[in-house]
């Protein structure tokens, strides 16, 4: 779609994949929002968002009370679509398989206890399991030097992340928000530096602008950077292989999480989806999507088989390579107002949990945006101000 060269919105959104969609959605469905949004997408095609290329997971095993109640938020929202989004939406489930840590050091297993106490007391589904337990319950593990593990197979496990980004952005178009194949090249600042007046697309067009979301997924700081202000977001690149195995699993694999951040996962009925990166993480172009051709061999392929003696013989008949918008100083997200561009707002830096984070922080983001606060779940801890002051919000269960 097009628009003049000159025009006025309530809402710029910087980015419409998985946040930005999100975002606009719940603000078109708000009875307490009357204003007008335009969502600014580069890709119309999203073929390399980071939306397209995930593993598309939700968990609550995470160390902090806040990350476990956007992904509970995230995974009610999931599983309630027609009742929550539109009564014309699919019903949606998550595929239970769980996530399974497994600790083979008294350190990690301490760990595991505390995330454990904090999420049975938001009434997760969290359990503690001893080796034995554990070959119990999934005899193909090997548990000689294993501690403890820790699953949850409640609303934990694989989701359609793509059929609620298309049903974000389908419902944000069908209430009113506009949605423009383009680019926000520039930002002009009033006199005095604390708002952004107005933004420079690519095509030429000047939008004059009551408030500016940047949902850019990998381009954050790109983008933040022409409003003068410096975030610590970078795209890193993240693998992904399917594979089936010359003897299959007997029953369905729990996204098992190594400490390297290998994980390995059931895909479907025959086949299992394997992620990871290499030790060496850098920084990587906005354009590079090329596979490692020895991370498999040397790195991956090995620490799947350790535990699981069956991956030993497997063949991969997929690979491709995604990107996170890592926020390197805390590996988590950065949510809310600018502490002084006040209409400039951030929706950045998920490193990794941003599908299953979008629920909540799109309702979190639409609420901030029409009274000025939070009112379902308070987002504040994850605002822009431990990030000026270097204070990491400390979350432990980062894969």
């Amino acid at each position: 779609m097009m628009i003049s060269s000159a025009k006025t919105y309530d809402v710029v959104i910087m980015g419409g994949a998985m946040m930005g969609s999100s975002l606009a959605s719940f603000l078109a469905q708000s009875p307490d929002f009357d204003g007008s949004v335009l969502v600014v997408e580069r890709d119309p095609t999203y073929q390399y968002a980071a939306t397209s290329l995930t593993n598309s997971c939700i968990r609550q095993q995470f160390s902090t009370a806040l990350n476990v109640q956007i992904t509970q938020f995230g995974a009610q929202f999931v599983q309630n679509l027609p009742l929550l989004m539109s009564p014309a939406a699919p019903w949606l489930s998550i595929q239970n398989f769980g996530y399974m840590y497994l600790a083979n050091t008294p350190a990690f297993a301490d760990h595991l206890r505390a995330a454990h106490a904090v999420q049975v007391a938001l009434g997760a589904g969290t359990r503690l399991l001893t080796p034995d337990q554990i070959k119990a319950a999934y005899p193909f593990y090997t548990v000689d030097d294993l501690t403890l593990g820790s699953i949850n197979t409640q609303d934990e496990g694989y989701f359609d992340g793509i059929t609620l980004f298309d049903w974000f952005r389908r419902e944000a178009c069908r209430l009113g928000a506009t949605f423009v194949t383009d680019e926000v090249v520039s930002m002009i600042r009033n006199a005095q530096g604390n708002r952004v007046d107005s933004v420079t697309l690519q095509s030429g067009a000047t939008i004059t602008c009551g408030q500016v979301v940047n949902a850019s997924g990998t381009r954050g700081a790109i983008a933040t950077q022409m409003a003068g202000i410096d975030i610590p977001v970078a795209p890193r690149k993240r693998f992904t292989w399917v594979f089936t195995a010359q003897t299959p699993l007997d029953r369905p694999l729990p996204l098992t999480i190594d400490p390297s951040g290998v994980h390995v996962r059931q895909d479907t009925k025959t086949t299992y989806m394997a992620g990871g990166h290499a030790a060496d993480d850098p920084s990587v172009d906005q354009r590079d999507f090329t596979m490692d051709p020895n991370l498999w061999d040397d790195h991956i392929w090995p620490t799947l088989a350790a535990p699981i003696p069956q991956f030993e013989a497997i063949r991969v008949i997929r690979e491709w390579a995604g990107r996170y918008d890592m926020n390197t100083l805390d590996a988590n997200a950065i949510i809310g107002p600018h502490d002084q561009v006040e209409n400039f707002h951030f929706m950045n830096g998920f490193s990794g949990h941003g599908l299953q984070q979008a629920p909540a922080i799109g309702r979190g983001m639409a609420e901030f945006l029409t009274y000025g606060a939070y009112r379902s779940l308070d987002l504040s801890p994850l605002g822009f101000a431990r990030i000026r002051e270097g204070e990491p919000y400390r979350e432990a269960a980062i894969i």
